[in-house]
């Protein structure tokens, strides 16, 4: 029972520690005189993304491998599927032709180089599959592309600075929430993992299938509050925008700096999840064509919502 009231406990924490290092990180950045666009690319971009980090590194460490590939598979699943689909419904998400024709196909290719690097059983006859440090550099090269590209871009996005903390504070404040926020994020993901795996094991089902569910969303938070204003303030490119830079930024920095400080085990039946990943990425790329142009309609992210719904009917009923 303890380790269920942390894991509640845990997931708000994991959130608030992820804000508060964004709050401050910030405001030391600005005290340096570094432009809110630079902000914007990397500070505020890598805080959506340090709940799943953090969770994958605790999660990794304790030899929980199957939570942090989960962790990973389900935060993208649900970004599409879910995140994007409520957004969609909240209102209709215009889409860029860049994001159309570049980060829609990019965050394809990271969910299709993550089932390549992933089965070295299947693919080179190895004895064991695994993320190795040599994966996670070539995810993280990916990144580093994905990173330039970005700030070749995000000038023409409206809309950006509405999303990036907008205060300054005194160092020693910039300070303590930077270090109150990393202490958050490890104690938030440490409860998480160490609850997840006591989850699992009460119910009787995998720690993939509550790393794929409970732990993908939780982590995820950050994300669906982002995209669910961005979309109520009628930005839906910052809507579309968040998502799929978070789906590239979970596999090719999350991804590869877990694997970098640890290879992750990786087993045979996380591949369905990885072909989920991938049919997610397609569907949205295809609703780029159906309906309104370069448009995701209400009605499709319905079914996404509906989509995302089955996916997680299913995998508790294989559990």
């Amino acid at each position: 029972m303890l380790h269920v009231i942390l894991f509640i406990i845990g997931l708000p924490l994991l959130i608030k520690g992820a804000d508060s290092l964004v709050e401050g990180a910030s405001s030391v950045a600005r005290r340096l005189r570094v432009s809110d666009l630079v902000i914007g690319l990397t500070v505020v971009a890598f805080g959506t993304s340090t709940p799943e980090l953090f969770v994958n590194i605790v999660a990794s460490l304790k030899g929980n491998s199957a939570i942090a590939i989960g962790n990973i598979l389900g935060s993208n699943i649900a970004n599409i599927f879910l995140i994007l689909g409520v957004s969609a419904i909240i209102f209709p998400l215009s889409v860029g032709k860049g994001t159309v024709w570049k980060e829609i196909p990019l965050s394809l290719l990271a969910a299709v180089m993550v089932g390549i690097l992933a089965n070295d059983e299947l693919i080179d006859r190895g004895l064991f599959s695994a993320l190795t440090r040599i994966d996670g550099l070539v995810f993280l090269s990916f990144f580093i592309i994905f990173l330039y590209y970005s700030f070749s871009v995000a000038r023409r996005v409206d809309g950006l600075e509405e999303h990036m903390p907008s205060k300054q504070y005194g160092a020693v404040k910039s300070l303590f929430l930077i270090v109150a926020g990393l202490i958050a994020l490890s104690l938030g993901a440490k409860w998480i993992v160490e609850g997840a795996v006591r989850i699992a094991t009460v119910l009787g089902v995998s720690q993939a299938t509550i790393g794929l569910t409970i732990v993908a969303v939780g982590t995820s938070l950050p994300e669906l509050a982002t995209s669910a204003v961005a979309a109520m303030k009628k930005n839906p490119e910052i809507a579309v925008g968040n998502v799929v830079g978070s789906n590239i930024f979970n596999i090719f920095f999350v991804l590869g700096l877990s694997s970098i400080i640890k290879p992750i085990p990786f087993q045979p039946e996380n591949n369905i999840d990885i072909g989920v990943v991938i049919l997610a990425s397609v569907l949205l790329f295809l609703t780029m064509f159906t309906g309104g142009r370069r448009v995701l309609d209400r009605w499709e992210g319905i079914v996404f919502v509906v989509l995302y719904a089955a996916y997680v009917v299913l995998l508790i009923v294989s559990a």
